[in-house]
């Protein structure tokens, strides 16, 4: 066995310390999806670098790693994307019912041009060639993993202080075109980062009673569907 396989080999599984463990767990919890609350200063180089290798880090089936990062900084681009999102999201706020639509527009969803850096992350499904380990009876698994970078991507970020806002409202064709993304390439994320001097306590969507965290005992069930 080569010298640098043996040395990357199974290691002692040791359990965090005190310290680490809550910092870990404090990260979960303070997470947030920042939709105004962006400051312009930019984020350096190191520390966007810092932030990639974590989302790099992250678990893929098959360890396909399936993403890319399309990192946008460009101020025209920028733009042109919250145009995108402007057209979707008048269509979007038209699929509630009326009494929703006051509430949903105050909302501000204006992290794309408030952000001083955006990130598309992707999906290349054939990065491991036809058949991929673990992803043989289950195709969206390479989306799967595409998710777990971008989870990683955001607790790291809530621990360097970087606020985070993922945005969906878009047509997939708007996107594709203005990065020249190949048609068999998924985009999985459009996500705003910046710095953040105040979050929200409770998840925005709560705060202004869009929606409540659901009572985890309702969601756990034990040896079967259904069973409590």
């Amino acid at each position: 066995m080569r010298p640098e396989v043996m040395s990357h080999g199974l290691q002692a599984a040791e359990t965090f310390d005190d310290r680490d463990r809550d910092a870990v767990y404090r990260a979960i919890r303070t997470r947030r999806d920042v939709r105004d609350q962006f400051l312009p200063d930019p984020i350096p180089d190191d520390l966007v670098r810092r932030l990639l290798e974590a989302a790099h880090s992250a678990p893929s089936v098959g360890f396909m790693q399936p993403w890319n990062f399309v990192l946008v900084r460009d101020e025209a681009v920028r733009l042109a994307a919250w145009e995108a999102f402007s057209k979707a999201n008048a269509e979007a706020e038209a699929m509630f019912a009326q009494e929703r639509r006051d509430l949903y527009r105050s909302l501000k969803l204006e992290g794309i041009r408030k952000a001083p850096l955006s990130i598309c992350v992707t999906c290349d499904p054939d990065r491991a060639g036809p058949v991929v380990l673990g992803r043989t009876h289950n195709p969206r698994m390479d989306s799967y993993s595409a998710v777990c970078a971008v989870q990683n991507l955001w607790l790291a970020a809530r621990a360097e202080g970087i606020g985070v806002g993922w945005v969906s409202i878009f047509h997939d064709a708007d996107v594709r075109a203005l990065l020249g993304i190949p048609d068999r390439i998924e985009i999985v994320a459009w996500l705003c980062l910046g710095y953040v001097d105040k979050l929200y306590g409770e998840p925005e969507l709560a705060v202004k009673g869009w929606r409540q965290r659901l009572p985890l005992d309702e969601l756990v069930f034990t040896d079967g569907w259904g069973r409590r």
